[in-house]
């Protein structure tokens, strides 16, 4: 495999259990400072887990990450009269700085968003949901939905019997003959599913960072990621609704926040947001920037693009001549979009369509792992639809089986920053009672 280098991880494994048999503390923080980063000599090539002729490959890298999982294991429990629990912190913070974290990606989905339901279940299931998750449209209900739960209510409500009870609940509150969904609709989806706290009460409840992608009317703002660091006071339930505001379908929102007494109050209140899909439905970049993630899993139900997908690691002719003809298009809306967009600037609607269709034509929709529905072919016209429960727990299935085949290779590429993290918060949390004890 052109892409991975055995020697170099069987070099590392080596090395790594000989330093771990000796327990010396100083000898284990050097091993680690002088090289822990995600996809080490290529560890996480998709070729290592598309065949079962690569099981050495496979089991290798496996034992690596257990191993290495141990290692840091073993630096915490030190004792601290062998390493002060100050000198854990910093090497963990450093070490998770240096490593990267994990982001999960939900996309736009309209009826599709059960879909990603079934990703977060496989997820959660083998202790793989990373900790920062971004939603946009329907992907923003089901992040909000995981974001808002500590890991025993994430229990329970991803459990069957709990979700098809929920999804019976909000079917009933439609009213009869309504075949598409209405803002007032995911409004009461939102009601019924999400708890009104703001980004920054989420995070300390759950430890997870929701990013929820919003775009902005106004033709020359920039769209937004709402997250518990840049919008912390920002309360949920508006900013889902806006996420959710497909252009001419749904009117825009504004969006409120916490204020200072606790009321609730008007965020920048000169501006209303649509559907965050429309410009940032996978936000990598952004989560890169102010999450220090590296490693990026999707969720992908976008109704307008889902047809037109290829993974990326696919090859042959075929792959290669759509994949052409993908960058040649992006390049050619790119180039096209400025003169046009001055012709329109001063026709509302057309000039906010001309920027919704020409961001919609040049996002990146793919990551490094990318889990899609075994329908791809969904009519756009059908993204509002109001669908029956028991379609809705067959999206969630699907999504939990699709997700199955990617677990290996997640929990490899994962699993390190995940033990980190939570490394981080035990000693963070063990080294504040100790504050309170010598303080009380």
């Amino acid at each position: 495999m052109r892409s991975f280098d055995h020697t170099i991880i069987k070099s590392r494994l080596d090395e790594l259990r000989t330093i771990r048999k000796k327990g010396d503390p100083n000898e284990l923080l050097y091993y680690f400072s002088e090289g822990i980063h995600g996809n080490m000599a290529g560890m996480g090539s998709p070729e290592i887990y598309e065949s079962e002729d690569n099981n050495e490959a496979f089991d290798l890298v496996k034992a690596y990450v257990d191993e290495v999982t141990l290692g840091l294991s073993q630096i915490a429990d030190f004792p601290a009269s062998a390493l002060s629990d100050a000198a854990k912190l910093n090497f963990l913070q450093r070490t998770s700085q240096a490593y990267g974290r994990c982001a999960l990606m939900l996309s736009g989905a309209g009826a599709m968003a059960p879909f990603h339901l079934g990703t977060c279940t496989a997820l959660a299931a083998e202790g793989l949901l990373p900790n920062v998750i971004s939603g946009s449209s329907g992907g923003a209900i089901i992040a909000s939905i995981i974001c808002t739960r500590n890991d025993e209510e994430l229990c329970t409500l991803l459990q069957s019997e709990k979700l098809s009870e929920m999804f019976n609940l909000v079917h009933a509150t439609y009213e009869e003959n309504t075949k598409l969904l209405t803002g007032a609709d995911v409004a009461k989806i939102i009601d019924a599913w999400i708890p009104d706290m703001t980004f920054a009460e989420a995070y300390e409840k759950t430890g997870r960072h929701l990013c929820i992608s919003v775009a902005p009317t106004e033709l020359h703002q920039q769209s937004r990621t709402l997250n518990s660091v840049t919008t912390p006071n920002v309360l949920l339930r508006e900013s889902i609704q806006a996420s959710c505001a497909v252009p001419g379908f749904m009117e825009p929102v504004r969006l409120m926040a916490r204020g200072i007494d606790g009321t609730r109050v008007p965020y920048v209140s000169s501006r209303s947001w649509i559907d965050g899909s429309v410009t940032d439905d996978l936000p990598a970049a952004r989560l890169r920037r102010i999450f220090g993630c590296n490693f990026f899993i999707a969720s992908q139900t976008n109704p307008m693009i889902l047809w037109s997908l290829q993974d990326p690691n696919s090859a042959g002719p075929m792959s290669d001549w759509i994949n052409f003809w993908q960058s040649a298009s992006k390049e050619w809306v790119k180039a096209f979009y400025p003169p046009a967009q001055r012709m329109v600037q001063n026709m509302y609607p057309v000039n906010l369509m001309m920027r919704m269709y020409s961001t919609i034509l040049t996002q990146d929709y793919t990551a490094d792992v990318n889990i899609l529905p075994t329908q791809k072919f969904v009519n756009p016209n059908a993204m509002l639809e109001i669908i029956p429960p028991e379609a809705a727990l067959d999206l969630v299935r699907d999504g939990e089986s699709n997700s199955l085949g990617e677990i290996p290779r997640i929990k490899n590429c994962i699993q390190i920053g995940l033990k980190i993290d939570s490394l981080i918060a035990e000693l963070s949390s063990a080294s504040a009672v100790d504050e309170q004890t010598s303080t009380g």
